[in-house]
């Protein structure tokens, strides 16, 4: 018989946890609190364990790190935060789950588990040492979307393995903050961090200074350098816009990454290094690959951990917390008291498209720290710092037309490069439920009305109520 144990002090997630549990053929055990949970766990055995992490009599992290729950674990926290995914994994969490949870997920999460009934062994990439620190003490990712839930997770996976990662992204949206993310919190932490952006040194120069040079390898050469894989010995090495790499370099990456030895410019001598390859792009290198202009065994080598940080337009709902943090940010660097963001103001970051993704924000939560007037940034603010005509056409077209502008245009980045077919259909069948909805309750229930104002014959009108399933004798007073 499968066996859950679930520990959470609220009656309500128990609850539906023990029922969705119970449908997948668990036998669930609930505790409210830690020492009914340590109890029962020493007296039987479970394959899976759901742990909150604040409980009445104390910290359920704690007690997975030292041990106690010998089952995979899922982490239970209503505190979404990067630093929180983190340590759930570095804790031995099987997964993190933030609250509230999709309830699939959960469904998922406990087929992963019948196959066995103790904790799942480590995989062998994974490093056993732990670094002495915890938490963060900064925490430049923020984000409760889904989106970056589900980015937080990926990170707090592969931050304690050595495995080389391949971070992708638009420009802006913060590659290099993930890529130390992952230094800091993986056994190399003490270790040096060291970043170079391919794309920003020439081609001739790029060579000497990822692999070093000797003395008189090149005009100018008036003495040996080390290169950055050598600075970054023990540590991490970043290589931001790998896919602006020269072919004839990659080829030379490559060996590195194959033989973990690097040669200095005009040397004949290898050097052996201990580095933890981090890489990131903006660009699709499948494409370049296609192109002749990457390497296709160097790309599979690099990615071997894939981690994509979305966009700013596809999570606008962590747009607040992160405009609120940049202005305290700036605020804190230029000495001044952070003017307050208004709700309207807010609302027009959310709408803004955001090409130059949190780097822009970042930029725009600066300027108005500077030059907001007051101790409160209106919309109009906010309008002036954005300085160009779609935020001024934000702040201006209040029109129905374009309000569904926006709108649709929000929902077409949500889909991103899913090919959806029948587009039109899709988004009728998004639109027509609430036209319907707010006509009915203008007519109050009358689907003759409704039929006139709409100028649809009744037979559609009923036809449209009974596919949506919208009963419109809920709208009659």
């Amino acid at each position: 018989m499968l066996r859950a144990l679930i520990v959470d002090d609220d009656d309500g997630i128990r609850w539906v946890l023990s029922r969705v549990l119970t449908e997948q053929g668990f036998e669930v055990v609930e505790a409210a609190d830690l020492a009914t949970a340590k109890e029962a766990s020493a007296s039987d055995e479970f394959n899976i364990i759901f742990l909150d992490v604040f409980l009445p009599d104390g910290n359920g992290m704690q007690a997975l790190e030292s041990g106690v729950f010998d089952a995979p674990v899922v982490m239970l926290t209503a505190e979404t935060t990067f630093d929180h995914a983190v340590e759930a994994y570095r804790a031995g969490a099987m997964e993190y789950l933030p609250k509230p949870f999709d309830l699939d997920e959960v469904r998922e999460l406990v087929e992963r588990t019948r196959p066995k009934s103790k904790k799942a062994s480590t995989p062998s990439e994974i490093v056993s040492s732990k670094p002495e620190k915890t938490l963060v003490k900064h925490q430049p990712i923020l984000g409760k979307s889904a989106a970056m839930q589900q980015l937080f997770r990926m990170v707090g996976r592969v931050a304690a393995s050595d495995m080389t990662v391949l971070i992708t992204g638009e420009s802006g949206t913060g590659k290099e903050l993930v890529a130390q993310e992952l230094h800091k919190q993986s056994p190399r932490a003490a270790c040096a961090f060291v970043a170079i952006n391919t794309a920003a040194i020439p081609a001739e120069l790029l060579e000497a200074e990822i692999f070093g040079h000797e003395k008189g390898a090149f005009t100018g050469a008036d003495k040996a350098r080390a290169g950055h894989f050598e600075e970054a010995d023990g540590g991490t090495l970043f290589l931001d816009e790998i896919g602006d790499m020269p072919l004839a370099l990659q080829a030379k990456m490559l060996r590195v990454l194959e033989t973990g030895e690097v040669q200095r410019v005009g040397s004949t001598k290898t050097k052996r290094v201990n580095v933890r390859l981090l890489a990131a792009t903006h660009q699709y290198l499948q494409d370049k690959i296609k192109q002749g202009q990457f390497r296709e065994d160097l790309y599979y080598r690099l990615n071997v951990i894939p981690v994509h940080v979305p966009p700013l337009r596809e999570r606008r709902d962590d747009i607040p917390e992160l405009a609120a943090a940049l202005l305290a940010q700036a605020a804190e660097e230029l000495n001044i008291t952070a003017p307050i963001l208004m709700d309207d103001a807010i609302g027009l970051l959310q709408r803004f498209d955001w090409q130059g993704n949190v780097r822009e924000l970042k930029n725009v939560m600066r300027r108005l720290a500077v030059l907001t007037p007051g101790a409160s940034i209106t919309m109009t603010d906010v309008a002036l710092a954005l300085g160009n005509d779609e935020a001024k056409h934000h702040q201006e077209d209040d029109t129905l037309s374009g309000a569904v502008h926006r709108c649709i245009g929000r929902y077409l980045d949500q889909l991103g490069y899913v090919d959806v077919q029948g587009l039109h259909r899709h988004v009728l069948e998004q639109v027509e439920p609430p036209l319907l909805k707010l006509v009915l309750d203008k007519a109050e229930g009358n689907q003759l009305k409704v039929s006139e104002m709409m100028g649809l014959n009744r037979n559609t009108v009923r036809k449209m109520l009974k596919h949506y399933e919208i009963d419109p004798t809920d709208y009659k007073r």
